[in-house]
């Protein structure tokens, strides 16, 4: 019985770390038919409807009451990640009426968002050109990857990405 316990347990929080990045509501009100190609097209007529996009962001500014993120879209993988490609059907920003820090909400982080687009274009942060506007619903930030020289290149169980570089006594 106990055994029972330990694997139902561990069952469920493998299921649970498995899990999408937007929550199952938002996921299922979003119209996954709909292609960034359709919104940059012509955002008028989507107007209205959730979408699931990801990127890179690209840059974000921040108001009193609300902070712009322009982000570079990228393919979303299986668990709405955006993958690391240098494939990309263009720009978007996207709008949350919290204020954000753009010290977090970095330029080369990754960001999922399902959000509403408004049917409307906003112009670039850079001033380059005007790029779909989206109303932030949900949002998920991933956590910065990859390997520097103070990080080890193996997959270490004990090793904290968040932990400060180990420097020598020199």
């Amino acid at each position: 019985m106990r055994v029972r316990t330990i694997l139902l347990l561990c069952a469920a929080l493998a299921v649970q770390a498995c899990t999408y990045a937007i929550s199952p509501g938002v996921k299922t009100s979003a119209d996954r038919t709909l292609t960034f190609e359709q919104l940059s097209s012509d955002p008028s007529a989507v107007r209205g409807k959730t979408i699931i996009l990801g990127g890179t962001i690209v840059q974000s500014r921040r108001s009193k009451n609300s902070t712009l993120i322009e982000v570079v879209q990228k393919e979303l993988d299986y668990w709405g990640k955006p993958r690391r490609t240098d494939r990309t059907s263009g720009h978007f920003i996207i709008r949350t009426e919290r204020p954000l820090d753009p010290m977090i909400y970095a330029p080369g982080r990754e960001i999922t968002v399902a959000a509403e687009a408004t049917g409307g274009e906003e112009p670039s942060l850079e001033g380059s050109g005007l790029y779909p506007l989206l109303v932030v619903r949900e949002l998920k930030l991933w956590p910065r990857e990859g390997l520097g020289w103070d990080r080890p290149e193996w997959l270490d169980p004990l090793h904290d990405p968040n932990s400060p570089p180990v420097r020598s006594g020199y």
